[in-house]
């Protein structure tokens, strides 16, 4: 796109490499938070004050990780911005970009259901929200357009684990957050990294 002053995008420079370096900052520190965590709706509160105010470096750790999500949910959408501007996009980058999108959903679901886990009213009512969308996307949503799926079998009831928000609920966001949603995404950021090698490298800085 040669209308775009490459001085607008200039600065957006290295927001790549930046998203991958809080991404591993997460799973660095999510471990240790996971130690003293307990995916339960009687005792997640709980375990997440425990973290904050009893557990040495418990604060500053989970300060850290959320911070660290927080700041990958800025820098991956303006990072693909730029690679949009710069047309980056485009044969033999096509796949990548491909890639790029699916990264960035799950940078969204990770950061969803991270802020679901200490179950609080926020988490809860977020929760809610949540579902009332999945109940009303088009056809995974039993109440959304072309809607092949009933209640009991669509995408919303899949991940409350029933009819209503609980225990099964807390237990698949936590799978989701710790073990599913990280694996792919550290999946496809290989899949990203072999795609620039194989395109011929990096279309400018990381």
């Amino acid at each position: 796109m040669k209308w775009v002053p490459l001085g607008l995008v200039r600065y957006t420079f290295c927001l790549g490499g930046l998203s991958v370096f809080f991404f591993l900052l997460c799973i660095l520190t999510g471990p240790f938070l996971m130690m003293y965590y307990i995916p339960s709706v009687d005792r997640a509160w709980a375990d997440v004050q425990d973290l904050s105010n009893v557990v040495p470096f418990g604060r500053f750790l989970r300060n850290l990780h959320r911070w660290s999500g927080t700041l990958m949910v800025i820098c991956v959408p303006v990072h693909m911005l730029r690679v949009f501007l710069q047309g980056a996009y485009k044969p033999p980058r096509q796949l990548n970009w491909l890639v790029g999108v699916t990264l960035l959903l799950l940078t969204y679901l990770m950061a969803f259901t991270g802020y679901l886990l200490p179950w609080d009213n926020e988490a809860y009512w977020a929760a809610t929200v949540g579902m009332t969308m999945g109940e009303n996307s088009p056809i995974v949503g039993s109440k959304g357009p072309f809607s092949i799926l009933s209640q009991d079998k669509d995408i919303a009831y899949i991940l409350r684990g029933g009819t209503m928000l609980g225990q099964p609920s807390l237990t698949r966001f936590f799978f989701a957050h710790c073990v599913a949603i990280p694996g792919a995404m550290a999946g496809l950021m290989g899949l990203h990294f072999f795609n620039i090698h194989k395109a011929g490298g990096m279309s400018g800085p990381l």
